[in-house]
């Protein structure tokens, strides 16, 4: 279920959708193509085109919540040969769904942003890479490609420039290990999808070698937008470091599980009424805020706390990719974790001793814990193997699997001491 609208609140990227409208025509009649047009025709430079994102505030919506103008910034726009620009749309994160409803609902607003994005960039080929598990949103973003060449936005001096852009749809296949930047660039080549050492950068050496900037479907899709209500409107949506609107995918024990775009910023108790509030009316217990590679944060504290990335930095998680999994009182935290530790290890490319090998000596601890045969001293060596995962791993998937470890024992240890003293869960719907 996607939620679009409500009366309180004015989305940008998912507004007035209805599952049908999303081709070039519905679009355009939206306002589509607008601000690009307007880029072209009143030779707004590239330059100029940066500032306007930086003054917006814009950060990136993949996860890492970096300044989009400052990160497009450092693409070098004399370099003499080809230049890249990639979307991220392997969405292979549990509890994220975003992008693949901007693909579904509205995937002519990431194709009209990436082309601005082209055109401040010097870019003149870019690819959307999405994730191999959602094959009907890249069938969908194939037919709105074909319906933006017919009509002369993308292709070869795009609406009588002297500005052309081709862009290209790749589908994936399934790995959560490409949805890390330079493993997804491997696999478009071709390659086994394994991060590469960084340094260099994809700004400086990225897909074929060259010079690359790789964002986020949200982050392209919301370009748009920018250019047509302004960069200080924009900003003001948001609260300051915090501008603009996020899309935040709400799922778990709530009675209305969906898509939910609001302003950053915004509590967290207005998420969890407009996703209905808690299924049946029971108690908040846990909620993790930004997918699952976020830190858990118990129900009492997150339901003081706003969803902006400083506010969850400050509570002891990240906002991540807005991935809100919402927890209540009848759910195991050692059962909720051994899910989690399981997908990790399940998931590590095998490159890195640490997480090739941490992940899978975490999730058989926590197995052993949630099975009746656990032992106090688990929880420190536990801990320990976090430790000794996070940060030492070429990419942040070793951090994604150890930092979840960390914060669920930190956060509940009691529960799990009751799980290895008593043999059984805590919580009485699972005994």
């Amino acid at each position: 279920m996607t939620c679009l609208h409500d009366r309180h609140i004015n989305p940008l990227i998912l507004a007035d959708l209805d599952g049908q409208n999303w081709h070039l025509a519905d679009y355009v009649k939206r306002g589509g193509y607008e601000s690009l047009k307007r880029i072209l025709s009143e030779n707004i430079t590239p330059e100029q085109v940066i500032a306007e994102l930086k003054s917006s505030g814009l950060r990136g919506r993949g996860g890492a919540g970096f300044p989009t103008g400052l990160k497009w910034s450092f693409m070098p726009r004399q370099f003499p040969g080809q230049k890249y620009l990639v979307c991220n749309s392997d969405e292979g994160e549990p509890g994220t769904f975003k992008d693949r409803d901007i693909i579904r609902y509205n995937p002519h607003a990431l194709i009209e942003g990436m082309i601005i994005g082209g055109y401040a960039m010097g870019i003149t080929v870019g690819y959307n890479y999405i994730h191999g598990e959602i094959f009907d949103a890249y069938l969908r973003f194939e037919e709105a490609l074909e319906e933006a060449r017919a009509a002369g936005f993308l292709g070869d001096n795009i609406l009588g420039t002297n500005f052309s852009f081709q862009l290209h749809g790749h589908h994936g296949y399934g790995a959560y290990i490409c949805g890390e930047e330079t493993a997804l660039l491997e696999s478009l080549e071709g390659k086994k999808g394994q991060p590469r050492f960084k340094p260099p950068f994809p700004a400086s050496f990225g897909l074929y070698g060259k010079p690359t900037t790789i964002n986020n479907t949200e982050t392209f899709a919301a370009v748009p937008f920018i250019f047509k209500i302004g960069a200080q409107a924009y900003a003001d949506i948001g609260k300051p470091n915090n501008g603009g609107t996020k899309i935040f995918s709400i799922s778990g024990d709530v009675e209305r599980p969906g898509n939910y775009e609001i302003p950053l910023g915004t509590p967290f108790s207005t998420l969890l009424e407009l996703a209905g509030g808690m299924r049946g009316g029971k108690k908040i217990k846990a909620v993790i805020p930004g997918g699952s590679s976020a830190p858990v944060i118990r129900g009492e504290v997150m339901m003081d706390t706003t969803m902006d990335y400083d506010a969850i930095a400050k509570a002891g998680s990240m906002l991540g990719s807005g991935a809100v999994i919402v927890m209540d009182e009848t759910r195991c935290m050692v059962k909720s974790l051994l899910r989690l530790a399981y997908f990790y290890y399940e998931e590590s490319c095998g490159q890195c001793t640490p997480c090739r090998e941490g992940t899978g000596w975490m999730y058989r601890m926590v197995e052993r814990i949630e099975n009746g045969h656990g032992k106090l001293e688990d929880l420190d060596v536990l801990n320990s193997v976090a430790d000794n995962i996070q940060g030492r791993t070429i990419c942040a998937l070793g951090d994604a699997a150890a930092m979840p470890v960390r914060a669920f024992i930190k956060n509940y240890r009691e529960e799990f001491e009751y799980h290895i003293e008593h043999k059984h869960c805590l919580v009485p719907a699972y005994i």
